[in-house]
């Protein structure tokens, strides 16, 4: 086994956190795994993973090649697609993120279509909401909701979403529609756990910012399950727009308070620059935001 195959190994051991999963991502047997890496540490007289018989953890020392692996490995990746010309034609695995519902709402049938149009490309989708480190997780492309920090990275811009207070149009007619944000701290609330949105609901009154403290009756862990007790007529709450755009449009939920809201979050598809793009980020990206842009749930002024 070569270097670079070994490099191989190790990543995997080190992202998958266990040698049975990496031998099964890597279709090899665990002993071919498990020996590879201790001849690399062997090799190079450093102590990357400890193990124990429940668990992998990787060493300071690990860590830090893992990072170089990571770009030591990218670099042959791309230089190999150079010479192959993949730089014209797109090939090999893309690693993507994005928000789990706005991920499976809008990323999910995109990636479909993409691998009906690409059959040389393999995607690897990470759901979740947290902001994932494109360069420590090997990220390709990223789909960010919110303002984005100063980076190196390049960013398109293909959307908005808003932060939204709805409720169903039966919970309106009983309870009233509010009027102002103050009194949704007597409201009948639901809310979801996984949402930042939690804790403290932010407006805008005139040019004065004003917060509101809810006291939730129903706390779930999703904003699926949020929304859908909204649905139902059980109370008020809030998620971001392009979350409930569906239901709203069909008429099961409906948005108040829209003269209070804050300014919208953009949407962007977020990828790393170099010197040659290869063609499967290049070409993602391009049919991602094109498609994205055009959706109305995403761009109309009135979106929900």
């Amino acid at each position: 086994m070569d270097r670079f195959q070994e490099m191989q190994v190790f990543l995997a051991v080190a992202e998958e956190q266990g040698f049975a999963a990496a031998a099964r991502r890597l279709s090899m047997s665990p002993p071919s795994v498990t020996r590879a890496v201790a001849a690399l540490e062997e090799r190079i007289g450093t102590l990357l993973l400890t193990r124990t018989t429940r668990s992998v953890h990787i060493t300071e020392a690990g860590q830090r090649y893992v990072e170089d692996c990571r770009r030591i490995l990218a670099e042959l990746e791309e230089a190999e697609e150079s010479a192959a010309g993949s730089h014209a034609t797109p090939r090999g695995q893309l690693n993507i993120t994005a928000p789990v519902l706005f991920g499976e709402l809008f990323v999910t049938p995109l990636l479909v279509e993409y691998l009906n149009q690409q059959p040389a490309v393999q995607i690897k989708a990470l759901l979740v909401d947290r902001v994932v480190s494109m360069v420590d997780e090997g990220i390709d492309v990223a789909i960010r909701i919110g303002n984005l920090p100063d980076s190196g990275l390049h960013a398109l811009k293909v959307g908005e979403v808003r932060r939204v207070i709805c409720a169903a149009p039966s919970f309106l007619a009983t309870h009233g529609r509010p009027t102002h944000p103050e009194q949704l701290r007597e409201a009948q609330v639901v809310a979801s756990a996984s949402s930042q949105l939690l804790s403290e609901w932010h407006f805008v009154d005139g040019d004065n910012a004003l917060s509101v403290r809810p006291q939730p009756r129903l706390v779930v862990t999703a904003n699926q399950a949020a929304i859908n007790a909204a649905c139902l007529g059980w109370g008020l709450t809030r998620v971001l727009s392009y979350q409930v755009a569906d239901k709203v449009s069909k008429g099961e939920l409906e948005i108040v308070l829209q003269d209070f809201e804050q300014p919208p979050l953009p949407i962007h598809v977020v990828y790393q620059g170099g010197r040659k793009i290869a063609a499967k980020v290049r070409t993602f990206v391009d049919f991602c935001a094109q498609r994205l842009a055009q959706d109305p749930a995403l761009n109309s002024p009135q979106q929900a």
